[in-house]
């Protein structure tokens, strides 16, 4: 399983189906998908950093997960309900 698709099955575990299959025929959820797990890991780089803008930092990568999360959710019901995803 792509490293993505297992970063967003990881913030939406009971979606885990969907997201496997929605990843294998829309490359733009992928991308999306890519996009998290790559927000996901800048977080965990700053929450390990001691840089003074850390704080900040953190709270923007949060901010930015918690956007894509919801982009992901939003992409999921579009499909599930029959429309095409973005």
């Amino acid at each position: 399983m792509h490293h993505a698709v297992q970063a967003a099955i990881a913030h939406l575990p009971d979606r885990g189906h969907a997201i496997e299959e929605l990843a294998k025929a829309d490359e733009g959820f992928l991308s999306l998908c890519e996009d998290l797990a790559e927000a996901q890991a800048a977080l965990m780089r700053w929450e390990r950093s001691d840089a003074p803008v850390g704080t900040a930092r953190c709270s923007e990568y949060r901010e930015l997960v918690r956007d894509l999360v919801a982009e992901l959710e939003t992409t999921l019901d579009r499909n599930a309900n029959g429309q095409e995803s973005p």
